[in-house]
């Protein structure tokens, strides 16, 4: 396992080169509640890119993995988790990738090609959709928040079926929960609008099951992204299009030119 320090937070990383040159350099980014293990290399994609002949870079966020876990949810703002990215780019030595991300991982790779460009080849959303564009919905009265579903003692007391379903699969991994709540206390700021994707002009793929309800038609969001296309993965939800075959093959022929 290798780390880097970014502000002061160990970062795990894998950097996997082939032999002989690579066709070129991805930098999967995970989402909430599981690893680079479990969201990249367990379920194929280290694999894939290394059929291709790619160089594969994937970290563990920080209260993730094999990183460090802080508690302060400060330390998981969004100026943070977007400093980590770069940090390692910097770290590498590696200048301009294309970037991967799912979920959570998507949100800070949309985040980080608007705020970097220069260091985006080409973007891959996974596991986001249309419902990124709607306004947050009110919560009510009394509903459990993630950190209050990561912490609660007996998961059978998590009524919610989306927080009862990250909270098995965080404690399935072995996903360390306080850190896991902080993070969820601290990751907020304001949501993207149409008028900041319009202003992302790296070319975009936006990949989402179509039985993702968090994520909605990944064509809504795709029409908000100035020449960005978008696949929808039939009968998957949020959790099985991450190792869906046609997720692979979307990716890799869109980073071939082939997709149209």
């Amino acid at each position: 396992m290798a780390t880097f320090s970014s502000g002061g937070v160990n970062i795990a990383y894998d950097d996997l080169q082939p032999a002989g040159g690579a066709a070129g350099t991805v930098l999967m980014v995970h989402g909430f509640a599981t690893s680079r293990a479990e969201n990249w290399k367990r379920l194929g994609w280290y694999s894939a890119f290394e059929r291709k002949g790619w160089r594969a870079i994937a970290f563990d966020h920080r209260g993730h993995g094999e990183s460090d876990k802080p508690l302060d949810p400060d330390a998981y703002s969004r100026p943070n988790m977007l400093a980590d990215i770069i940090n390692l780019l910097d770290h590498l030595g590696v200048e301009r990738v294309e970037l991967l991300g799912y979920s959570m991982g998507a949100h800070l790779s949309m985040q980080t090609a608007l705020q970097h460009p220069g260091r985006v080849n080409n973007l891959i959303l996974g596991g986001i959709g249309g419902k990124t564009l709607e306004p947050p919905k009110p919560r009510e009265e009394g509903a459990m928040t993630m950190a209050q579903a990561m912490l609660a003692e007996d998961p059978k007391a998590i009524t919610d079926k989306t927080l009862r379903g990250f909270r098995l699969f965080a404690e399935q991994q072995g996903e360390n929960l306080a850190a896991l709540a902080a993070c969820s206390q601290g990751r907020g700021g304001a949501p993207l609008g149409p008028d900041d994707l319009f202003g992302l002009r790296v070319p975009t793929l936006v990949v989402a099951g179509s039985l993702d309800q968090m994520a909605g038609d990944p064509q809504g969001l795709a029409d908000a992204i100035p020449g960005a296309k978008s696949v929808t993965l039939p009968n998957c939800d949020h959790f099985t299009a991450i190792p869906h075959a046609l997720f692979k093959a979307a990716v890799f022929d869109f980073l071939e030119g082939w997709l149209d």
